[in-house]
């Protein structure tokens, strides 16, 4: 190969990586401010709290899509089409985020004993797992949605309580509607998982 056509595959070389890095946001840059979701149920003055064998409660990381992988916010354009939000990133992925806000919303709203699904093994108790089935901005309604399919079991018991929780709040698509939306709207959800699970008899 002479330095000519050297050149020239090195340039294109360099183009094919430079286009796969902006195709996969390795190229473009991180937003200023990065989304967290907050518990908007009041706190108590004190958490100081114990609990007898089996009635602890351990939230586990939900199940998610794979369009949800990822710290960028989904938009549902159509049926069969995702794009994102621009501008708007999470700190973290919305599986763990969503785990965080429902376990401390549990805390703050509950007398209960609340345990990360890694800390199961000291005492499972009351398990709440499930699959965080939306969580994004759907743009044919121009709502964010949070859909969270939930299960309430007894570690080792032979029966389990499931239940679909649904919240839509108003959003324009932009980065300054649906970072507030959708942290609303995570918040309904919580609050109402929380509500289920203390009136729950498992």
């Amino acid at each position: 190969m002479t330095l000519r056509l050297k050149a020239i595959a090195s340039i294109a070389l360099a183009a094919t990586l430079t286009g796969c890095a902006g195709l996969l946001g390795g190229g473009g840059k991180a937003p200023a401010t990065l989304l967290d979701l907050t518990s908007d149920a009041a706190a108590p003055a004190q958490m100081n709290r114990s609990a007898v064998a089996g009635q602890v409660v351990t939230i586990a990381v939900p199940v998610i899509a794979k369009e949800l992988r990822t710290v960028r916010i989904p938009v549902q354009a159509s049926p069969t089409s995702v794009e994102y939000v621009a501008n708007l990133q999470w700190v973290d992925t919305p599986d763990r985020l969503f785990q965080q806000l429902l376990s401390e919303t549990l805390r703050r709203s509950t007398n209960r004993v609340v345990l990360d699904g890694m800390q199961g093994a000291l005492d499972p108790g009351l398990l709440v797992s499930g699959q965080l089935q939306r969580f994004g901005y759907d743009a044919a309604t121009g709502n964010v949605i949070v859909e969270y399919d939930a299960s309430l079991s007894v570690a080792g018991g032979n029966r389990v309580d499931t239940r679909r929780f649904t919240a839509t709040v108003p959003a324009n698509g932009t980065a300054a509607t649906v970072g507030p939306a959708l942290n609303s709207a995570a918040n309904q959800v919580a609050n109402e998982v929380a509500a289920w699970i203390g009136n729950s008899s498992v």
